[in-house]
């Protein structure tokens, strides 16, 4: 592993097989990527939501090397895109829409049978867990890496420097109803079994947010799993060459083994 936990946001990888659009916006897509020929696996969909505080700058390209090592491993994968603050349509409903539109029709654009799992990492974590506590279309089950569970609590400690108002237009006081809508720890139970991954050393996300939100959600019977990693950061979560990866599939195989 890189001595620089973020150098696998820039890490190259190989094209996806194909791009699929989800929608009329230049990014509402999503890029697939196949098991290779003859491996035998028939593991189920995994749609692939990035982080990135929501924000327009950062796009499906840095979690490649994640999307990338699941098709390895033998899941078929959408590495979605969405629209994020900062471009037309982002934040407030536009991205929690593309969310739903895009986990209703990717199993039919890939021509899949079965509900998906949904995996997020950060941003991409909160957009997981809100699907499954709204869940239109069925998935599988969430793994949710060092997700933004608490939006309220985000705002509050002015995560990535205002990320959250960005999304909402505003705190809890200015637009409680988009809070009490978007807020997956409000929102519980989820529908789906869920998977959290955090580690302790994460300085993007506090793992207490993912502690609060698993212990609600085992107060309310929620099917919530959180796994702390001692010395994992944020961005280990998603990089297949660090320490954190065992537990990622661990709980990506618990979903369906």
């Amino acid at each position: 592993m890189s001595a620089d936990p973020r150098a696998v946001l820039t890490r190259a990888v190989p094209p996806p097989d194909r791009t699929v659009r989800y929608g009329q916006h230049p990014d509402q897509i999503a890029d697939v990527r196949l098991p290779p020929n003859g491996s035998g696996r028939t593991f189920p969909l995994v749609v692939v939501v990035h982080g990135g505080f929501w924000r327009a700058q950062w796009d499906r390209a840095h979690i490649g090397p994640l999307a990338a090592a699941l098709a390895r491993l033998g899941y078929p994968v959408a590495q979605l895109e969405y629209r994020r603050t900062g471009q037309p349509g982002g934040g407030w409903p536009g991205t929690f829409a593309d969310i739903v539109a895009a986990v209703g029709a990717l199993p039919g654009l890939m021509a899949l049978d079965g509900p998906p799992i949904l995996l997020g990492h950060s941003a991409g974590g909160h957009l997981a867990l809100w699907y499954s506590a709204v869940a239109p279309a069925p998935v599988r089950g969430v793994v949710a890496l060092a997700p933004v569970a608490d939006l309220a609590e985000a705002y509050r400690l002015d995560l990535d420097g205002g990320a959250v108002a960005a999304l909402l237009g505003g705190g809890p006081t200015d637009v409680p109803d988009r809070y009490t809508e978007a807020d997956p720890s409000g929102r519980l139970p989820g529908h789906a079994p869920t998977v959290i991954v955090h580690g302790a050393l994460d300085r993007n996300v506090p793992i207490e947010m993912s502690r609060r939100y698993a212990a609600m959600a085992r107060q309310v019977g929620a099917p919530v799993t959180l796994h702390e990693l001692p010395e994992s950061e944020h961005f280990a979560l998603i990089d297949p060459e660090s320490a954190a990866w065992p537990a990622v599939t661990a709980g990506l195989h618990s979903l369906h083994s």
